[in-house]
């Protein structure tokens, strides 16, 4: 019972334990927060000071009290101290919790003199216009995703009235002040104790719902850096822009979903890579492979092509399957005679990795398959594999790129392909033509 109280009132609790870089982030942004209380802070002391300097003044009684100005000054060396150190350092809890204490002490100074700035008796600044900047301070925190800071500025702002009240009530003239007439309260400088008792609820009551809605937004606020820092997690084992489809979809994904798209699909494979594997280390062979793909993921964003899919050394790239590209089938191969000039004319981690190109297009189908909880985002269908038969051809004629029939009518207006072969395809009753670039 309990448990679906607590829920409803501050919303669903964070179950995951937050790991450090996340915590990181959240302390990230929570300092940013921090630096803009203290320029409203400065706003709010410059203000104060030009009220005093303005307001009217009783220069009897002012000779007696410079409290105030000095409090002013203070404070606003204390603020501008604050302001700085928020941009240097992380503030610690400490001096956030005298911040907060400063900024109700001075308050409540500032509604003290408000008689003495009127020669009025004590019981007159209790009806201080001052009062209001209590709502201010107490919201003030709110910048903040940490409730314990406006629970303490709250408390303060209670305190600090209860001790107003007190010393009314001891120097003004005791329980001789206290009245039950409202009326009287207004046009006297009486006490109407329901009246003070009502300030110090409407400061509790602001300081609950402010809080509540602080741990709930604080709530949210995590379960957001979370899925953030997941989805940013998510696109160094996918690609960004499947990680953005996945993560942006109006509903979760399910094994099964998926659209047909007319797309143009690259397989690449390494020459002799088993052999070049054998003559290295475990560690070598990842920190090649690593700058390997490295530099083709590279050229392969560049024409806007996707790494759809990573197996060993071979990589599955797709145009117009996650990102719109109108003109997919020229920017393919202009990616694949890309990815064969890095091959040939540089080498990795000291190996020469020259890589074959099959390249198709036609219609694919992009979506998820497998498990219920356990899901991969891919590319399926005919034209995929043709794709994969074609990178496999390569061997057969000694060639690095070829390309099926769809692929060759998109390009051959601008590129001069070579005709190579028919070939048949396990799975279709006609033949495939393939073409493969000049030069």
């Amino acid at each position: 019972m309990l448990s679906k109280l607590s829920t409803l009132i501050f919303g669903e609790p964070v179950r995951d334990k937050l790991p450090a870089r996340v915590l990181d982030e959240i302390n990230a942004r929570q300092d940013t927060s921090e630096r803009l209380i203290s320029w409203v802070q400065m706003a709010l002391i410059i203000l104060f000071i030009a009220l005093w300097s303005t307001a009217q003044k009783f220069s009897n009684m002012m000779s007696e009290f410079e409290v105030v100005p000095m409090a002013l000054a203070a404070y606003f060396v204390f603020t501008l101290i604050r302001l700085v150190a928020s941009h240097k350092i992380r503030l610690p809890k400490w001096y956030l919790y005298l911040s907060v204490i400063a900024d109700m002490a001075l308050l409540m100074l500032m509604i003290w003199a408000f008689h003495i700035q009127y020669d009025q008796p004590p019981s007159f600044y209790l009806k201080a216009p001052t009062l209001m900047y209590v709502f201010i301070f107490i919201a003030l925190r709110t910048l903040r995703f940490e409730v314990e800071y406006i629970i303490a500025s709250g408390a303060a702002a209670i305190i600090g009235w209860c001790v107003l009240m007190g010393w009314v009530l001891y120097a003004g003239g005791g329980m001789e002040l206290i009245t039950r007439d409202f009326v009287t309260y207004m046009t006297s400088n009486t006490v109407l104790i329901g009246a003070e008792i009502d300030k110090m609820v409407s400061f509790f009551l602001v300081t609950s719902v402010l809080a509540i809605a602080v741990v709930r937004s604080q709530r949210n606020f995590y379960r957001s850096v979370l899925q953030q820092s997941a989805a940013e997690d998510l696109s160094r084992f996918v690609s960004k822009e499947v990680a953005a489809r996945i993560t942006s979809a109006d509903r979760q994904i399910q094994a099964g979903d998926g659209e047909s798209r007319t797309a143009t699909i690259i397989f690449t494979d390494i020459e002799g890579f088993s052999a070049v594997s054998e003559t290295m280390s475990a560690q070598k062979l990842a920190s090649t492979l690593n700058e390997y793909f490295g530099v083709m993921g590279d050229a392969i964003s560049q024409y806007g092509g996707v790494i759809t899919h990573f197996e060993g050394d071979l990589m599955l790239i797709t145009f117009n399957a996650v990102d719109d590209d109108d003109d997919h089938a020229m920017n393919a191969v202009k990616c694949a005679r890309m990815i064969e000039k890095l091959a040939r004319s540089r080498t990795f981690n000291g190996a020469m990795l020259k890589t074959r190109c099959g390249i198709n297009t036609g219609e694919i189908t992009v979506g998820a398959v497998g498990a219920q909880d356990r899901l991969a985002f891919t590319v399926h269908g005919d034209t995929v594999n043709i794709a994969a038969r074609l990178e496999q051809l390569n061997k057969e004629y000694g060639t690095y790129i070829m390309m099926g029939e769809a692929t060759y009518q998109a390009v051959s207006a601008t590129i001069n392909c070579a005709f190579i072969c028919e070939t048949p395809v396990k799975g279709r009753t006609g033949e495939v033509r393939v073409y493969s670039p000049k030069g």
